[in-house]
């Protein structure tokens, strides 16, 4: 599975009500950090399929579920399950980390 992107009409449905853990990447296409991540997500997001839901939430396109995740600088990861934020990385991460706290959720 490819990521998803998340906005602010889809991230009910998408993120808060999915059955299984999902990992939204929050950035903005200005952001030099956040297109180093890019591709770290992307490759995470084929290696998890049927494990996780793995995606992207432009904040600059969506600044309603930025703000009430209390998103201040990017990038910033959030895993959520059940419909709550259940873990949260701040900064460039590597997809060993990510994939680490995606196995804390499985």
């Amino acid at each position: 599975m490819s990521e998803v992107i998340f906005n602010d009409a889809n991230f009910e449905a998408e993120v808060l009500k999915a059955d299984l853990p999902v990992l939204v990447d929050f950035f903005a296409t200005w952001c030099g950090p956040c297109r180093m991540q890019g591709p770290i997500v992307a490759e995470l997001a084929a290696e998890v399929t049927g494990q996780a839901k793995v995606g992207k939430l432009d904040v600059d396109q969506a600044p309603a579920a930025a703000q009430k995740y209390g998103v201040m600088s990017i990038p910033t990861i959030i895993i959520f399950k059940g419909g709550e934020a259940k873990a949260t990385l701040v900064g460039l991460q590597t997809k060993e980390v990510l994939k680490a706290e995606l196995a804390k959720l499985a």
